[in-house]
């Protein structure tokens, strides 16, 4: 399989594409002012403790206090709590673990009012970003991740991921890091860390206790809401989760972000460099890779699939809903369970893309066409099963009920992307009304003139829908070059498939738009 990811940054936030064999199959916006991103760690004051909901509520500097349930506090608890209040005060000369005495682990069936009072200051990190009107979800047993491994403070455990299946790698990976593992620190061995020398294991390893060591730099001067360590960016952290060998290419359009892409490949995968790729054409990117025209297609309440049948997805406070119909095209030369069949496992593709495209979480209910062969749900759930494996979200697939529903649970960490496809009316903006179409012509030229000789710009670039550019460049001669001739300024006219009929704008020589 093909793998590109295609990387966008304009405007407020990096918009970070995924193709697989040139589908859009993940889709990761990643806002420059996003102060709340998962794995960020927090010094966190306990506003209040629930003895009833056996919780706290604790202030990170979100709107929202966030939440910390007795079961995230982590076995650990009373050693960072201890480890914190050392720091806090400057009295910790190290942050060696090797001679810190830990404290007993918290019981499974305690009580938090046993470890937690209100006012108390506690390292906490972002496990859930804030979704809806909830605030961030939190849990106190911290982790730093890194490519082939992750650090866990106050422990000694080394754990396997489940997906190494071969016993004796899982073992040589174990000696490996027990033989590496600095003291008063725990490591989970990560799936893409199978056959990996002790070199680069040895490495990763170096750079996360190297950030556990800045995060105990930064504890004394640390005020309560304060980031303490934030995560890597969402780019470079999606990098680090899924670059594999399948990646054939990275696009970046943007100079600063192509260079700090460039420089983390080379760090963490140096044989991969030479597939970023700085991305300078006219075009936008997004359009260049046809990933516009998939987003159009893949969001919105109505999915088509290739056959004729189609998804409707809806999306309730409590659930996701996914109907799959089979519209009007069945193949007459097949029964109805064939055609069911083949309808489901088309939609059971469509549909584990979009729970990945979308990052739906929570509960999520399917309603298949119906099947009367217990033989065809069997291949159906299993099917979706091979399909879901690729999906790095934790999940859970129950078995189709007795009503053909087919129910999944789902890691739900980020706010659901969401992306509004229906467009306003390009004729009448959603008043009923429109100006005359042969007048848009008149309103570019006199907004042509005001930037020319009020403004003074001379190199102008102007965007228009396809049908629009047509227009100004036809004939001879053309209405580009009228205004050549009367502002004696060349416009280039570049179009737009997105833009409606009547949408234009104006850039600079920069490409900024300029503002009328």
């Amino acid at each position: 399989m093909n793998k590109e990811l295609v990387i966008k940054a304009a405007g407020p936030e990096i918009v970070i594409a995924q193709l697989e064999d040139r589908k859009l199959t993940e889709l990761n916006r990643e806002k420059s002012n996003n102060s709340f991103s998962v794995g960020d760690i927090y010094l966190g004051r306990v506003r209040k403790v629930m003895p009833g909901l056996n919780a706290a509520f604790v202030d990170v500097g979100y709107e929202k206090d966030a939440f910390l349930h007795y079961l995230d506090l982590g076995p650990q608890v009373q050693s960072l709590i201890k480890f914190t209040a050392q720091g806090l005060a400057g009295k910790l000369s190290s942050a060696s673990l090797e001679h810190f005495t830990n404290e007993p682990d918290i019981r499974k069936d305690g009580k938090i009012t046993q470890v937690l009072n209100n006012s108390m200051s506690v390292l906490v990190q972002i496990a859930k970003e804030p979704i809806s009107t909830k605030g961030p979800r939190i849990s106190s047993e911290l982790s730093l991740a890194g490519r082939y491994l992750v650090l866990v403070p106050f422990s000694d455990k080394i754990s396997v991921s489940q997906k190494i299946k071969d016993p004796e790698e899982k073992n040589r990976l174990k000696r490996l890091i027990q033989s590496i593992r600095p003291p008063g620190f725990g490591v989970i061995i990560r799936t893409v860390a199978s056959n990996k020398k002790v070199a680069e294991l040895d490495q990763d390893l170096n750079e996360l206790v190297q950030r556990w060591e800045q995060l105990v730099k930064n504890l004394p001067t640390a005020q309560p809401k304060n980031k303490v360590l934030g995560e890597i960016n969402r780019t470079s952290a999606l990098l680090r989760d899924v670059l594999n060998d399948s990646f054939q290419s990275i696009a970046v359009d943007d100079t600063s972000i192509f260079n700090e892409v460039r420089s983390y490949i080379a760090h963490i995968a140096p044989d991969k460099e030479k597939i970023v790729k700085h991305y300078k054409g006219k075009e936008d990117i997004f359009e260049s890779f046809g990933i516009d025209r998939q987003i159009k297609a893949a969001f919105g309440q109505n999915v088509s699939l290739k056959s004729g049948a189609y998804l409707i997805i809806q999306h309730t406070e409590a659930m996701h809903v996914i109907d799959v119909n089979s519209g009007h095209r069945t193949r007459s030369d097949n029964d109805q369970e064939t055609n069911a069949l083949d309808t489901n496992m088309e939609a059971a593709h469509e549909i584990a893309r979009q729970l990945r495209l979308r990052d739906m979480g929570g509960i999520i209910v399917i309603d298949f066409i119906d099947m009367h062969s217990p033989q065809n749900r069997k291949v159906l759930f299993d099917k979706l099963k091979e399909l879901m494996a690729q999906d790095r979200a934790k999940h859970t697939i129950l078995p189709p009920s007795k009503f053909g529903l087919i129910q999944i649970t789902r890691q739900r960490v980020r706010p659901e992307l969401v992306i509004e496809t229906l467009e306003k009316c390009p004729s009448c903006g959603g008043s009923g009304q429109i100006q005359p179409s042969i007048l848009v012509t008149d309103e570019i030229e006199n907004n042509l003139r005001y930037i020319v000789t009020e403004q003074n710009q001379k190199k102008l670039k102007l965007l228009v829908n396809p049908i629009l550019e047509a227009y100004i460049k036809r004939g001879w001669p053309s209405m580009q070059m009228r205004w050549w001739l009367k502002y004696r300024t060349w416009v280039r006219v570049r179009p737009v498939p997105s833009y409606h009929f009547l949408e234009y704008h104006f850039l600079n020589q920069l490409d900024e738009e300029i503002k009328l």
